[in-house]
C-alpha cells in the first residue's frame, strides 16, 4: 500500500512511497491536517543518495509498528533536502545550534505552525547504552503533547525567537586581514601528514583549497600551496577516490581519506575538477591533470542525462551494504586481469583480510612503490569497472539542480580553457545551452527538473553558479552572450533577493514564506550563496567595467567582512573575490580574426587569478562592446593581434606579443 509520496517526482520521496508511514510532502496539506488533528508534525529531511538515512528508513520507516505509532499520534512530513535547501537550511540551524553539529537525515518535531520542538539527526529505532531511540522519543513526546503542551510550546516559541535574532554585524576588516586570518585558521586545522583540516569525518572543501592556491598565488606565500598540494595527493591516494572509476565520494570517515561513505555527489565533483585544474594550471604536474580528467569524465559517463543536463548523484548503498558496489576482494580482481591480478592487488591494497568489513577498497596510501602507476594499469581500472557494473547496480538520482548544473559548467570549462580541450568545451556548451533551454518556465528560472516536471522557484545559489558557470564558459570561448546572460542573473539576485541590512537570503522575495527567510553566510559542503554572490559581482566588474558591478561587488566584500566574525575561513570562497582586490588586470586581445591566437592560448591555460581576458573579434565586436564597453573603441594593430592591458580602470597602449 503507498502512501502520498508515490505522486511526486523525487526519487528521495519515492524510496519512501511504500513505507507503512502515512508520508505527506511538505505542503500546506500536511500543516492543515496537523491542525485539524491537533498532533505535532514529525518532519524528517534527506536525500536519495544518503548511507544513514537508508539505514534509518530500514530501521523504522519500515517497520509497521513503528510506523503505527507515527500515524496514530503525528502527522508525517518528508522532505528532499536538495530541492528544498531553503527547509533544511531553516531547520538545521536549529540542529546545529542545539547539538554542535548536524547532518542527515534530519529529524524533527515541530508544531502545525512549524515551530520545532525537537531537532536531531539519525535516531536508532530502540534506546539503546543511554541514547533515546526514536520509538521512546515519539511515545514520549506524544504523552507530553497531550498532558503537558504548554512545555513543549514554550520551548517552540523560544527556538522561533532566537531563529529569528538578527545577528548584528561587527566592524568591516580590512580585505587583506581577512583573508591572512582565514589562512591561519586554516593552517592550525591542517593534518600535516594526511592533508585536509581537522581530524575525522573529513571532507573535501574544495573551495577551501581553491582559496588557497589563490591566495600563495597572489601573496607569494609557499605553505598555502603546500597545504593545497598535500591535500590533493593524500585525497588521490585514499579510498575517497574511486580508482577504477575516477570521482570522489562526498567525504571520509577516517583522518587517512581511506573509508568514505560511499555517496558520490556532483556539486563535490565538480568542485574537486576545478581545484584539480586550477592545481594543474599553477604547477602543470601530470597528476592533477589526470584527476581532473578522470573525474570530469566520471561525471560525463554516470551522471549526464540524455538532453544534456547533469543528475544529483548515486547511492552510498548497494545491495542492501554500504559501499558494496566499490569493494573487491583478490580472487575477483583475479578472476578479471588474470596473471597481472596479484600485482594489481598489491598496488591497490587489495588483501585477504581487506580494509572494509572483509573486503577491500582500492587505494594507494601503502603504496610507496611508484610515484606513478606502471604503463597499462589505466587498461586494467577500466576492465575492473566494467566488471563491478556487470556485478551489481548502483542508484542514482536522477534530479537536474540548476545550482549544481551551475558548477558543473564551471568545472567543464575551466577545463576546456586550461587543457585547450574541445571536447570539455563542448560539452559545457551544450549544458549552457540545455540550462537555457530546459530550466526555465514563463520565463522564470526554477530550481529542479525531474522526470520533465519543473518545480521550485530558484534560489540565490541556483542564480550565482549558473552566472558564474557562463561566466567559465566565456573565458574558454569568448562569446559576449555569456556575460550578458550572467548580468541579467546577477541583475535578478540584487532584486529580488537583497536583504536591505546587507548581503542577500536564499529565497525570493515572493518565495513560500517559512519559520524565517533563511540566509546562508558561511560556506559549508558548497560555497554559500553570498560567496557565490561576491565572486559573481567582482568577475562582472573586472570583465564588464560597470559601474552598478563594481558597487555591488563592494557593498558584498564589505558585508562578508563585517559578518565573518571570529571565523573568516569559513567565508574562503567570498575571500577569493576580496584577494584580488587591487590586483586585478585586464587583458583585452583584439584580432582581425576569428580564431585564437596561439599566443593567446598559452596566456589563459595558465594560473592566473588576477587576470581577467576579453577576446574582441569582428563578429563579436558589437556583443562584447554592450557587455564590456570599454573594449568599443580598441582596434588590431596594423592587421595584426593587439593586446590591451588594463589596470585600475586605464589601459595602456596596444602591444604586439608575437
Amino acid at each position: 500500500m503507498s502512501n502520498a509520496l508515490i505522486n511526486e517526482r523525487s526519487p528521495y520521496l519515492k524510496q519512501h512511497a511504500q513505507n507503512p508511514v502515512d508520508w505527506l510532502p511538505w505542503g500546506e496539506a500536511a500543516f492543515e491536517k496537523a491542525r485539524r488533528e491537533d498532533k505535532p508534525v514529525f518532519l524528517s529531511i534527506g536525500y536519495s543518495t544518503c548511507h544513514w538515512c537508508h539505514v534509518m528508513a530500514r530501521e523504522s520507516f519500515e517497520n509497521k509498528a513503528l510506523a503505527e505509532i507515527l500515524n496514530h499520534y503525528y502527522v508525517s512530513v518528508k522532505v528532499d533536502r536538495e530541492e528544498r535547501p531553503d527547509i533544511d537550511s531553516v531547520y538545521m540551524k536549529v540542529c546545529t545550534a542545539l547539538n554542535g553539529s548536524g547532518g542527515w537525515p534530519l529529524t524533527v518535531i515541530m508544531t502545525p505552525e512549524q515551530q520545532p520542538f525537537f531537532v536531531g539527526t539519525y535516531l536508532p529505532r530502540e534506546s539503546s547504552g543511554g541514547r533515546m531511540g526514536l520509538r521512546e522519543l515519539l511515545l514520549t513526546v506524544a504523552d507530553k503533547w497531550r498532558s503537558s503542551r504548554a512545555e513543549l510550546t514554550k520551548t517552540a516559541g523560544e527556538l522561533t525567537a532566537w531563529l529569528r535574532q538578527r545577528t548584528a554585524p561587527t566592524a568591516a576588516v580590512e580585505f587583506s586581514a581577512l583573508a591572512k586570518a582565514a589562512e591561519t585558521q586554516l593552517e592550525e586545522s591542517y593534518d600535516e601528514e594526511y592533508g585536509g583540516f581537522g581530524t575525522a569525518p573529513k571532507f573535501p572543501s574544495a573551495h577551501n583549497l581553491i582559496f588557497l592556491m589563490e591566495y600563495a598565488q597572489l601573496k607569494n606565500e609557499k605553505k598555502p600551496r603546500q597545504m593545497v598540494e598535500n591535500t590533493l595527493r593524500q585525497m588521490y591516494k585514499g579510498g575517497i577516490y574511486d580508482h577504477i572509476g575516477g570521482g570522489f565520494a562526498r567525504y571520509s570517515t577516517d583522518r587517512e581519506w581511506l573509508a568514505p561513505h560511499f555517496e558520490k555527489t556532483l556539486y563535490d565533483n565538480a568542485l574537486l575538477a576545478l581545484a584539480y585544474t586550477e592545481a594543474w594550471q599553477d604547477g602543470h604536474m601530470a597528476l592533477w591533470r589526470t584527476v581532473a580528467e578522470d573525474t570530469l569524465d566520471y561525471c560525463l559517463r554516470e551522471l549526464k542525462a540524455a538532453d544534456g543536463g547533469f543528475f544529483c548523484g548515486q547511492d552510498a548503498d548497494s545491495g542492501g551494504d554500504e559501499g558494496a558496489y566499490y569493494l573487491f576482494t583478490p580472487d575477483e580482481v583475479k578472476s578479471v586481469l588474470g596473471d597481472e591480478g596479484g600485482h594489481f592487488c598489491e598496488c591497490y591494497d587489495i588483501t585477504p583480510e581487506g580494509n572494509f568489513h572483509g573486503k577491500s577498497i582500492p587505494n594507494l596510501l601503502l603504496n610507496t612503490r611508484w610515484a606513478f602507476l606502471p604503463e597499462g594499469y589505466d587498461g586494467f581500472c577500466e576492465r575492473l569497472r566494467i566488471y563491478r557494473e556487470e556485478r551489481m547496480t548502483l542508484g542514482t538520482d536522477t534530479k537536474i539542480l540548476t545550482a549544481w548544473n551551475g558548477l558543473m559548467l564551471m568545472a567543464l570549462s575551466r577545463a576546456a580553457r586550461a587543457f585547450s580541450d574541445r571536447r570539455y568545451l563542448m560539452e559545457a556548451e551544450e549544458l549552457a545551452g540545455f540550462m537555457a533551454a530546459s530550466l526555465y518556465e514563463n520565463g522564470a528560472l526554477m530550481a529542479r527538473l525531474c522526470e520533465g516536471e519543473l518545480k521550485y522557484a530558484a534560489q540565490l545559489d541556483d542564480y550565482a553558479f549558473y552566472a558564474l558557470g557562463l561566466l567559465e564558459l566565456y573565458s574558454a570561448n569568448f562569446d559576449p552572450a555569456h556575460i550578458l546572460k550572467a548580468e541579467e542573473l546577477a541583475e535578478s539576485i540584487r532584486e529580488r533577493f537583497a536583504d536591505a541590512g546587507g548581503g542577500y537570503f536564499r529565497t525570493a522575495i515572493d518565495a513560500e514564506k517559512l519559520l524565517i527567510r533563511p540566509k546562508e553566510i558561511f560556506d559549508a559542503a558548497m560555497p554559500s550563496g553570498n560567496s557565490a554572490a561576491a565572486v559573481l559581482f567582482d568577475r562582472l566588474f573586472r570583465l564588464t567595467g560597470k559601474e552598478p558591478w563594481r558597487a555591488a561587488a563592494e557593498e558584498q566584500r564589505s558585508f562578508i567582512s563585517r559578518s565573518a566574525g571570529q571565523y573568516p575561513a569559513g567565508c574562503c570562497y567570498a575571500l577569493t573575490a576580496m584577494l584580488t582586490d587591487g590586483a586585478s588586470r585586464e587583458l583585452v586581445c583584439v584580432t582581425p580574426e576569428e580564431t585564437l591566437p596561439e599566443t593567446l592560448k598559452a596566456v589563459i591555460s595558465r594560473y592566473a587569478p588576477e587576470l581577467t581576458v576579453l577576446v574582441k573579434t569582428p563578429a563579436n565586436a558589437a556583443a562584447l562592446a554592450a557587455a564590456a564597453p570599454y573594449t568599443a573603441d580598441m582596434q588590431p594593430k596594423d592587421g595584426k593581434p593587439a593586446y590591451y592591458v588594463c589596470t585600475g580602470g586605464s589601459c595602456a597602449l596596444p602591444v604586439d606579443m608575437g
